[in-house]
């Protein structure tokens, strides 16, 4: 019958078992073991040596009695080498034993060497992790101070900030305070506002003018300007002819041909017998050609006007006179003889 499997077990499987560690190195526990082996076996090989001995000695008093014979005398010399080479053989193993021993001692010398640069080490990690602990606690401390002097300057920096910005809103509050009491102060000096519509304003009573007049209107008059003043030097004094020709108002269309005061009769004369005759022939077209006039001098400068030098720069105001009445145009005497005839 066959036999039947356990049914294998479920969970976690346990853990290994980790090797513990032998106080003693393993160099140092080999060269032991060497030692041990090398003195066994030297122990072994002694009682050889002892066996052959005593063989020996039994041989020679073998060959020493009466009966002794070739064979026990040779059984000596056996003896004597057997006891010769196992004696060879421990004085061997006692040389191994030796080395051995002198090994054992090495591996517990570099052992100790071993140890002591282990001790060392362990020893320099535990003051390097005491001055890692302390280097954390310092920074720690450091970190602390650092935090409350930078805390203690930034809240200075923030307090001045704050106060300069409390001020610049003091200015702001008081601007726009004093622009809302302005305001108030408007609203509170005029009277509330009645509700319902107003009241119709009365309609002005319409005044009985003249009837309006179709067309366009005539133009108004324009208030005379006052000519503005001029800057720098002022125009030289006109003289009397031209005083003349400037008083005189312009006319539009072609001027009246110009004639002489003593030519005027002639004409008047001449226009009475052209009435009297039949009708001429047709006038000319175009401009006529111009009459001889007299030309009108200017009245000359006096001496001292002359004998003065100029002056440089603005002149002095002048008092204001009442410029002479412009003498009247040719052209205008002309007219009125015309209207007189």
């Amino acid at each position: 019958m066959a036999k039947t499997k356990a049914p294998a077990k479920r969970g976690r499987k346990p853990a290994a078992k980790k090797p513990v560690e032998s106080a003693v190195p393993a160099a140092v526990a080999k060269a032991t073991n060497a030692v041990e082996k090398a003195v066994a076996a030297q122990s072994k090989q002694k009682e050889r040596v002892t066996a052959a001995e005593t063989k020996l000695k039994q041989a020679k008093v073998k060959a020493a009695g009466p009966k002794a014979t070739a064979a026990t005398k040779r059984s000596v010399a056996t003896a004597t080498n057997a006891v010769k080479t196992q004696k060879e053989k421990l004085s061997e193993l006692t040389q191994k034993v030796a080395e051995a021993k002198k090994d054992l001692k090495i591996a517990e010398l570099k052992a100790r060497i071993e140890a002591t640069a282990a001790k060392a080490e362990e020893t320099v990690k535990s003051y390097a992790k005491t001055l890692a602990d302390k280097a954390e606690a310092d920074l720690e401390k450091a970190l602390t101070k650092f935090a409350t002097q930078w805390r203690s300057k930034r809240d200075k920096q923030d307090a001045r900030k704050v106060k300069a910005r409390t001020t610049a809103e003091n200015k702001k509050v008081a601007t726009a305070s004093k622009k809302i009491e302005s305001s108030i102060k408007a609203l509170e000096a005029k009277p509330a506002a009645k509700r319902g519509r107003p009241a119709k304003a009365a309609a002005p009573a319409k005044a009985t003018t003249a009837p309006k007049k179709r067309g366009r209107p005539a133009k108004a008059t324009a208030p005379a300007k006052a000519a503005p003043k001029k800057r720098g030097r002022p125009a030289k004094a006109a003289t009397a002819t031209k005083a003349a020709t400037t008083a005189a108002p312009k006319k539009r269309g072609r001027p009246a041909k110009a004639t002489t005061a003593k030519a005027a009769p002639k004409k008047a004369a001449a226009k009475k017998t052209a009435a009297a005759k039949p009708a001429a022939a047709p006038k000319k077209r175009g401009r006529p050609a111009k009459a001889a006039t007299t030309a009108v001098k200017a009245p000359a400068k006096p001496a001292a006007a002359k004998a003065a030098p100029k002056k440089r720069g603005r002149p002095p105001k002048a008092a204001a006179s009442k410029p002479a009445a412009p003498a009247p145009a040719p052209a205008a005497e002309e007219k009125k003889d015309s209207s007189e005839s």
